[in-house]
């Protein structure tokens, strides 16, 4: 029995980071709409700031939130950090088995910048360790107080970050540093601030003496900040699905502008939990989708490579491209190191196959030039022209000429 055991580690982590991510989020999302239905009722016991019933599975609950703390601790007390932990855990156990493991693959683009796998890797570190010493001194500072002025400007760290890193690495590369950058930045919220500050609180109250109420106001700081970076980050999660994102030239662009939906998304949400519904922030979201749909195929469309002159594309002409640039990684038995089957099980060195995804070949070598890999078969540009010519022409394979 040979079995190949890197393809069940990366199943296992990636596995065990989505099953905790949507703990994660869903206790942080179902949290926030329990702070936003809380109402004040009669006789509730004192220092009890709102409450709320509701009812599922069959069964009825109740839940009251104390402004600082309850005059007794409860003998049972339940925490919610785990999900938090094991989420960035395994999230950086895949940067690593993906982007890291080998370099050369998902992460350096040789047409941007010659990094040695080691650099790569260190700068990658630098700036998810970076982001989150920027994001806690905003955080600490004045400027953390007010809400409005510290997202705008962690914003514009983020998008300053974007930039950089979609001129340092391949577009795939960047994005998911960037959503490291601020998972990085959410799940340090929970270690360092949110669970620190929830255990001070009980300390105290188990010494006899009445909480700090900032403990529990910096906690839910970084709990609102957390609540607005989800959705950001779920986009960037999913983001190496769509090469029409991270392959535009413009992506950094793309990706901030999408964001930002996202933020508005949430925000849309958490108004309507307080009863509020402006309609407004989902359309602005709607329309800066549309926006950017049109945005990036325009800039997809300027970078294309100009059109080969001659009439007819040769099909041997094409075979020729696909065997120097392709086949190393599809096909039904990858000679490329880390490749250990054909990606989207697409064998190039059958015609057939070439002929039935012509449309998908020409968005990844042509329009968003993302293939190959980090450009590391050195494509040349008349070369990817031929290819789009050819698809262009009706993409037909030796038997169809």
């Amino acid at each position: 029995m040979n079995i190949d055991i890197m393809p069940w580690i990366d199943l296992a982590v990636r596995w065990l980071h989505v099953i905790a991510g949507i703990a994660w989020i869903g206790s942080s999302f179902y949290f926030v709409w329990l702070d936003d239905h809380l109402v004040k009722g009669k006789d509730m016991p004192d220092g009890v700031s709102g409450e709320l019933w509701a009812v599922h599975g069959g069964g009825f609950y109740h839940n009251q939130k104390y402004l600082v703390a309850p005059a007794k601790m409860p003998a049972e007390l339940h925490w919610f950090k785990y999900e938090a932990y094991f989420t960035w855990i395994s999230g950086l156990l895949l940067l690593c088995i993906v982007y890291y493991y080998d370099a050369s693959i998902f992460l350096i683009d040789s047409s941007k910048l010659t990094l040695t796998p080691l650099q790569a890797v260190g700068i990658g570190l630098t700036f998810i360790a970076g982001g989150w010493i920027v994001y806690d001194a905003l955080c600490r500072s004045r400027i953390g107080d007010n809400a409005p002025l510290f997202g705008g400007l962690w914003f514009l760290v983020l998008l300053g970050s974007a930039y950089a890193l979609t001129h340092i690495f391949s577009g795939r590369g960047a994005f998911i540093h960037v959503g490291a950058m601020i998972g990085t930045a959410m799940a340090a919220n929970v270690f360092f601030v949110i669970i620190p500050n929830q255990k001070k609180v009980v300390a105290t109250m188990l010494a006899g003496n009445t909480p700090d109420p900032r403990l529990g106001k910096k906690a839910k700081q970084r709990s609102l900040h957390n609540n607005y970076m989800t959705l950001p980050v779920l986009l960037i999660m999913v983001s190496n699905h769509y090469p029409m994102l991270f392959g535009s030239n413009a992506n950094w662009i793309v990706l901030a502008a999408l964001s930002l939906a996202g933020v508005m998304v949430r925000h849309f949400f958490n108004l309507r939990h307080r009863g509020k519904f402006v309609w407004e922030l989902p359309a602005a979201a709607a329309a800066v989708f549309i926006g950017t749909m049109f945005f990036a195929a325009d800039v997809e469309h300027r970078s294309e490579p100009a059109a080969v002159s001659h009439a007819r594309v040769p099909f041997a002409a094409v075979r020729a491209i696909v065997d120097r640039n392709c086949v190393s990684c599809h096909s039904a038995a990858p000679v490329h190191v880390g490749i250990l089957s054909p990606p989207a099980g697409l064998d190039f060195t059958k015609d057939e196959v070439l002929e039935k995804n012509a449309s998908r070949i020409r968005v990844r070598t042509v329009t968003t030039q993302t293939m190959p890999l980090g450009n590391e078969t050195h494509m040349t540009a008349a070369e990817r022209a031929t290819l789009g010519a050819w698809i262009d022409q009706g993409a037909h394979g030796e038997a169809g000429r």
